[in-house]
């Protein structure tokens, strides 16, 4: 596909302070736009990154066609930029577009358009530890036409904000038993925006009442964990490590996969099973839970201190260096940045 190049005159590079970089608030010189009508992917254009221009009637803004992808890339240790696992989010975009009545991507346009985009910004790929740059493709309906069916055409768009840690501390969660996420037959596998808009407010709940996120539980009896908001959750359980198994109302995250991927290659057992609140409070009682937390593109590997529940709070224990997220953590991050050899063939180059 022919993708064509209208570069900005003047870079904004040197108004982005990237020793104090605020997660999704910079955004690099460019974006990658392109158009889909008449049944096909028309010819693709990397332009400066600015404001777009749509109609009030325009569907996605009434009925939610609307999907995205989350990946990050990076610096390695010989100044490359390299992309963890693309395929895997591409993949995932395509998934989600078919449940949601939209066009697949094809890897022509998603890969090699993400390519050429970061080989025209990649100053903006910080150098420094803990950044990198956070990579948002989306796709979204365009049809003027205020009626309940899929669009006709659709605008797919890259752009990358230079990112620092999306969580600066330990997690306190909250165990929801109010409101869900997603129910069996939903669209909770899907990452479309209907998602994460119908979580804020029981998360901002949580928020003002000193929490940071929130777990989510199974619709049907609220007795099960499922996800957080931002990311899949983890445990280790007398030294295993248990996760929700991915289905309808579980998203199947990258780092998910990854991080139980590692965990295979290090001979730790695995087990993907139904997780009862009732089980996750009593291990925390009597000491069988060592270790939660969350993996996700944006959070990585995000240590949780504090599970509340029913108006109490359990605390984990303070997490150390020979903790498997945090070794986890160690691996993911240095196969990244290229101080480790990729044994996986996790690492795209640019």
């Amino acid at each position: 596909m022919q993708i064509h190049i209208q570069s900005i005159s003047n870079s904004r590079i040197d108004q982005v302070d990237f020793d104090n970089l605020t997660f999704g608030r910079s955004f690099a010189d460019h974006m990658l736009v392109a158009e889909y009508a008449n049944g096909a992917w028309q010819s693709a254009t990397i332009q400066p990154y600015g404001p777009l221009s749509y109609q009030p009637a325009m569907m996605s803004l009434h009925y939610g066609q609307s999907i995205f992808e989350g990946m990050k890339g990076y610096r390695s240790a010989s100044g490359d930029i390299q992309v963890f696992r693309p395929e895997e989010n591409m993949k995932r975009f395509n998934k989600s577009a078919y449940r949601m009545c939209m066009p697949e991507v094809p890897e022509e346009l998603f890969l090699g358009g993400l390519r050429t985009l970061l080989k025209l910004d990649q100053a903006w790929v910080p150098a420094k530890e803990g950044c990198s740059l956070y990579i948002r493709p989306f796709m979204f309906a365009t049809d003027e036409y205020v009626g309940v069916t899929p669009s006709n055409t659709y605008r797919f768009i890259i752009f990358n904000c230079p990112v620092g840690s999306y969580y600066t501390k330990p997690l306190r969660v909250r165990v929801e038993t109010e409101y869900i996420r997603a129910a069996k037959g939903g669209v909770g596998f899907a990452k479309n925006a209907g998602n994460y808009g119908g979580s804020l407010f029981p998360t901002q709940n949580a928020i003002k009442d000193g929490y940071d996120q929130i777990i989510w539980t199974d619709a049907a009896t609220h007795q099960f964990v499922e996800e957080a908001g931002t990311m899949n959750l983890m445990f280790v359980v007398n030294g295993s490590l248990v996760t929700a198994p991915t289905g309808d109302t579980i998203l199947d995250g990258v780092t998910r996969k990854s991080v139980l991927q590692i965990a295979k290659d290090w001979g730790m057992d695995v087990q993907e099973r139904p997780l009862a609140i009732k089980e996750l409070i009593e291990g925390i009682e009597n000491g069988s839970l060592t270790e939660a937390f969350g993996a996700g593109t944006a959070a990585v590997i995000a240590p949780i201190a504090t599970i509340g529940f029913e108006g109490v709070d359990y605390q984990l224990p303070e997490r150390k260096e020979d903790d498997f997220s945090a070794k986890v953590f160690k691996e993911i991050n240095q196969i990244r940045l290229g101080e480790i050899p990729d044994s996986r063939g996790w690492i795209w180059k640019v």
